[in-house]
C-alpha cells in the first residue's frame, strides 16, 4: 500500500482513534530520548485527543517485573491517561505483564532497562516497552506491544 492511500499515523489519528494509531503512539513515547521529547510528543498528541505517560525502569529481568508493572500503572494514573479505578489499572496492569513476558525469555538472567510508553485515545490503551537486555555493554534491543479495550474517558 502506498503513502498516499495509507496516509502518515497523524493523519489517521484526525480521522479517529483506532488500536494502530494509538500503538504507534505509545512506541513513539518508548523509543523517546529524554524528558524533552517525552514532552513535545505529549503535547503533539494531546492535540490529537491522546492522552500520554512514559517511565524509566531497570533492573534484574526476573526481579523488576512487579515494580515495572507498579510503575507503569503509577505513572498513567499520574498523567491523567487512566482513572484511579480497578479496571484502568487492571488495564494498564494487564498490558504491561504482558509486553513483558513477550520479552522476558531473551532476558532471563540478565538486566534489563528501557522505557515503558502508555498511549490511551477512547476506547483503545496500549503499552510499549523498548529494552535493552544485557550485561556491561553487550546489550541487545527489543520492543513489544499490548492492547487493552477500555471505557472511554
Amino acid at each position: 500500500m502506498d503513502r498516499q492511500k495509507r496516509g502518515t499515523a497523524m493523519e489517521q489519528m484526525n480521522r479517529g482513534c483506532d488500536s494502530r494509531s494509538v500503538a504507534q503512539a505509545a512506541i513513539r513515547m518508548a523509543i523517546s530520548n529524554g524528558r524533552e521529547e517525552e514532552r513535545s510528543l505529549k503535547q503533539e498528541y494531546t492535540r490529537l485527543g491522546l492522552h500520554m505517560a512514559a517511565m524509566d525502569f531497570g533492573g534484574d529481568a526476573i526481579g523488576s517485573v512487579s515494580k515495572i508493572i507498579e510503575r507503569a500503572v503509577v505513572g498513567a494514573k499520574r498523567e491523567g491517561v487512566i482513572r484511579d479505578n480497578h479496571a484502568e489499572g487492571g488495564a494498564v496492569a494487564g498490558a504491561t505483564h504482558e509486553v513483558l513476558t513477550q520479552v522476558l525469555p531473551r532476558a532471563s538472567g540478565l538486566n534489563f532497562g528501557g522505557k515503558i510508553g502508555v498511549a490511551r485515545c477512547g476506547e483503545h490503551l496500549c503499552v510499549a516497552v523498548f529494552f535493552a537486555i544485557g550485561m556491561i555493554h553487550l546489550d541487545d534491543v527489543a520492543i513489544a506491544v499490548a492492547h487493552r479495550a477500555v471505557e472511554e474517558l
